[in-house]
């Protein structure tokens, strides 16, 4: 379970970034889809995410008014639309499927256990 993520990059703090989410070798169309940041020396934070059928939505209180997850299913990509940035959004942005359709706890092991999978992610830099 691959992802690529893209979008990331140097920006002003109250500047806006989207993020992109496109895994390498599946269709996400059943599965919900998680976009996890990560400092060095911390672990992974759940910041969003959306179920397959596009009905549910999460986000994390230090982003949620901020940030607005989408999925288009026939571009087979999650976009993570970051608002109103702050120098504490910076981080590695990664994105992951729990493979299954629904978010839940994105603590859970079921998310937890896809950490290993990640690669490079995209690296946001939120500074004046």
């Amino acid at each position: 379970v691959q992802f690529v993520e893209s979008g990331g990059g140097l920006v002003q703090p109250g500047g806006s970034l989207r993020l992109s989410c496109v895994p390498s070798d599946f269709s996400l169309k059943y599965y919900a889809i998680g976009w996890f940041r990560q400092v060095p020396g911390k672990e992974p934070e759940g910041v969003s995410c959306i179920s397959s059928s596009d009905s549910s939505t999460y986000y994390a209180d230090s982003v949620k008014g901020r940030f607005t997850i989408s999925r288009d299913n026939r571009a087979n990509t999650v976009y993570l639309q970051m608002n109103s940035l702050r120098p504490e959004d910076t981080a590695v942005y990664h994105c992951t499927t729990s493979l299954a359709g629904i978010c839940g706890d994105l603590t859970d092991e079921i998310w937890t256990r896809m950490y290993s999978t990640w690669d490079q992610g995209t690296r946001v830099t939120v500074s004046s």
